[in-house]
């Protein structure tokens, strides 16, 4: 969703998002400059991507996010989605967040729904 919003595709996030707080894990960080780079618009979009990043509580990918990467998911999903749903299962495990997850990805939206992740409305 991110991404669509920097490249400004017909998709994008919401204007407001609940509590206007966003969350996710530092990997969406490396997959924001990837794909800028990827692109060939470090230049253009460097100053948007970083304003963006800003407004976002990144996590750290630390041993128990990745613990639980390494364990099984109900719904088959790519590394780094993986990695996305691991982090919101140990922002969920604190109890400290009501997380919903935003994404255009049906089979990443899946795998949330079967870990009884809610799904923002999109």
């Amino acid at each position: 969703m991110v991404l669509a919003q920097l490249f400004a595709e017909d998709r994008s996030l919401p204007a407001a998002t609940g509590d206007g707080s966003l969350t996710s894990s530092r990997l969406l960080e490396y997959e924001i400059w990837n794909r800028i780079h990827a692109r060939g618009f470090t230049r253009s979009h460097a100053k948007e991507a970083t304003a963006f990043l800003d407004r976002i509580t990144l996590i750290d990918l630390t041993p128990a996010v990745l613990a639980r990467a390494l364990r099984p998911f109900p719904v088959a999903v790519r590394t780094l989605d993986g990695l996305h749903l691991a982090t919101i299962d140990f922002l969920r495990a604190r109890g400290e967040e009501e997380v919903e997850l935003a994404s255009y990805d049906r089979r990443l939206n899946a795998c949330a729904q079967a870990l009884g992740i809610a799904i923002y409305p999109v």
